[in-house]
């Protein structure tokens, strides 16, 4: 598995596996035009591809050969002042894995690139957040450093999820 950071051809792919992997875990919890709208506006290939030009955005991608294995996408903004400890905080927007390779490290790659990311940027914490009930998601970012910091919500087309904020304080 090689890691490179994401070139405007990579928008399809990365289109493509973001809406898959959205689908395959969280799909059924929704109405099929919430979540039509929601992937329109998340995962389509022209949001995609504003993300990869956006220079307050970095993304980075695990492939093999020309295989999209995973990515993560990075804020270099904070996402909930409201909520922040740090004086210089970003958002670790998206780590995504395909479902066919799960559990071959590469989300443990991909966080390690957007912890050493945020501290190149001179960041002091990263937030994310997750939906209440991914429980292997609560592990991994523990695993990682994260705690709870609040309840927070988030809307797919018409319906509320109750969400985690999940932060971790950076050091030197």
């Amino acid at each position: 598995m090689d890691m490179r950071l994401a070139a405007p051809a990579d928008a399809a792919a990365l289109a493509d596996l973001g809406a898959r992997s959205f689908v395959e875990k969280f799909g059924y919890l929704y109405r099929p035009e919430d979540l039509s709208a929601f992937l329109a506006g998340s995962h389509g290939e022209d949001v995609v591809a504003g993300q990869i030009a956006d220079p307050g955005m970095r993304i980075m991608l695990a492939v093999d050969g020309t295989r999209l294995l995973g990515f993560c996408k990075m804020v270099m903004a904070c996402g909930w002042p409201e909520h922040a400890r740090g004086s210089k905080v970003v958002e670790l927007k998206q780590l995504y894995t395909d479902p066919d390779a799960t559990g071959q490290g590469i989300g443990a790659r991909l966080m390690d690139w957007a912890m050493d990311e945020a501290r190149d940027f001179g960041a002091d914490e990263v937030q994310l957040s997750v939906w209440s009930e991914n429980f292997g998601a609560h592990k991994f970012y523990a695993r990682h450093g994260f705690e709870k910091v609040a309840d927070i919500h988030f809307m797919v087309g018409e319906q509320r999820d109750e969400e985690f904020l999940y932060a971790r304080l950076l050091l030197g």
